[in-house]
Parts: C-alpha cells; sequence; structure tokens
C-alpha cells in the first residue's frame, strides 16, 4: 500500500467478468466505490475486456468512465460514448476461410461465434449459447451460412464449449490447422480466435503510448489467461485471489478474491 498519501500509479486497467464483475453479472459494490475514489483522486480507469461494444457498455456507464475501452481481447480499441473506433484488427480473409472449413470437425459441443459488424452471429442454437447470450448480455444474430458474413470485417470467433474438457481438442485442431490467429481462454469453456497480435497486453502498449502514459505508471488486473500480457506488460500486474493459476504465477502481486473486491484491494494498494 502507498506510505506517500499521493497515487502510485495514473491508471488502472481492469478487466470484467470474474474481476470487476461477479458471477450476478454485477459490478461487485467495494471494487466500484473504490473505483470512483481512485478516479476522483485523478487516476483514469480502463476497462479491458474479451466482450463487445454491446456487453460492455453497461458497465462503462456503470463505472462513469470516459477512456477508450478495450474490447475483444484487444482487437479493438473503441470510444463507446460515441461508438468510434479507435483501433481495430480483423482476422484475414485466409484465416476466416480456414475457420469455417475446421467448424465441422469440432467436436460436439464445441459452438462457434462470429463476431462482425458488431453483431455475435451464430448458424445453430444450443442452451450453451443461449447461457451464453444471456451472461454477456448480447443478442445473438441467426444466419444461414457461415460464407454470408463479409471475409475482411470478422473481429473474433468464440467457440463456446458445453464442457471445460472440451477446450484442449479444440485448441489442439484449430492450433494445428489455421495460421494467422491468436488463440486465448477467456473463461474455462471459452475458446477465442482473434486476429494475429490482438491481445489486451498489445491494445494496452498502442493506448498507453497514444496517451502519452508510461506502462510504469499503469496497473493491469485480471482473472484468466486472457489477461496475462496485459497484467505482464503494466508496470504493476495484479491476479485475482480466485483466478486462473497461471496468472497468479505471473502476476506481481495477488489480491483478494473477485467477491470479495479483488479491484478494491488493488486500488488500496495504490491509493492510501
Amino acid at each position: 500500500m502507498s506510505t506517500t498519501g499521493v497515487r502510485t500509479v495514473d491508471w488502472i486497467v481492469t478487466d470484467l467478468d470474474g474481476t470487476l464483475v461477479g458471477r450476478d453479472k454485477e459490478i461487485v459494490e467495494p471494487s466500484l466505490a473504490a473505483l470512483r475514489r481512485f478516479m476522483d483522486a485523478g487516476g483514469t480507469v480502463v476497462i479491458a475486456t474479451g466482450r463487445s461494444e454491446a456487453a460492455a457498455l453497461p458497465y462503462y456507464r456503470a463505472l462513469g468512465v470516459t477512456t477508450p475501452a478495450i474490447l475483444y481481447n484487444g482487437a479493438r480499441v473503441v470510444d463507446l460514448s460515441t461508438g468510434a473506433v479507435l483501433h481495430r484488427r480483423c482476422l484475414s480473409a485466409a484465416s476466416w476461410a480456414e475457420l469455417t472449413m475446421l467448424f465441422g470437425s469440432l467436436s460436439e459441443g464445441v459452438w462457434p461465434v462470429a463476431f462482425s459488424g458488431g453483431r455475435a452471429h451464430v448458424v445453430s442454437e444450443s442452451p450453451t449459447l443461449r447461457e451464453y447470450a444471456d451472461r454477456d448480455g448480447i443478442t445473438l444474430t441467426r444466419i444461414g451460412a457461415w460464407g454470408d458474413l463479409p471475409l475482411d470485417d470478422i473481429t473474433k470467433v468464440m467457440m463456446v464449449c458445453d464442457r471445460p474438457e472440451l477446450m484442449d481438442p479444440a485448441e489442439e485442431l484449430v492450433s494445428a490447422k489455421v495460421e494467422g490467429v491468436t488463440l486465448v481462454r477467456s473463461e474455462s469453456t471459452y475458446l477465442e480466435a482473434l486476429p494475429a497480435g490482438a491481445t489486451k497486453g498489445a491494445a494496452l502498449r498502442e493506448l498507453a503510448a497514444a496517451r502519452g502514459v508510461a506502462l510504469a505508471d499503469v496497473a493491469a488486473i485480471g482473472d484468466n489467461p486472457n489477461d496475462l500480457d496485459m497484467i505482464q506488460a503494466a508496470g504493476l500486474g495484479a491476479a485475482v485471489g480466485d483466478g486462473a493459476e497461471a496468472v497468479r504465477a505471473a502476476a506481481d502481486i495477488v489480491v483478494a478474491a473477485c467477491a470479495d473486491g479483488a479491484v478494491a484491494d488493488l486500488v488500496a494498494r495504490v491509493l492510501p
């Protein structure tokens, strides 16, 4: 904890689900109050999430932030107050084509979701997909075939699994057959294929550089493997206490569990 009477970082960059947002899909109240205290002290809060614009917007508004949001695990940086896309990466046409050819080979119980034009698209329905859409507060748009989507405007592909044990085979298959993608696990049943080089950490580096903020003056917090390079890029990397073991091992500090105010714990360490 700071003993100097001033903030020890300028930015706090926080993941949403499992970090700032609890299982009830609400921002954990002590963490919300702490972030407001941090902003009142002149600090800046940045959201970094795998969610889309529509799925992140309610939390952006609840926090009252005006900073750009890192979305789609780093594939887009968006000013959610205006909808302006400040930075974007898309899957190459070749990678998207390879993925679509692979979808039929995925294990039963692995459900692809393709994001394009700010919308989530599916070609089939399942209870798992409905649960995913409800969790993120989004609408899944049913299309006739993957070829209905534009080749050059696929932000990311989500593979939502019925069970965690389906993740390894799905990742192994995509890794072996598809070039030019970054694979991340954002939840125990969520495997994401992102454009090459698209990570939360890469987006953080670009955004901080554009705003003239040194990474040494940034604290970042997350709970899942998709947060790893973000917390490693920041001057202070924090892992949620009940987050993935790999994230806790890589972090500079381990804070409280999400429900116990993980972000509030981080704020207490950087602001007296």
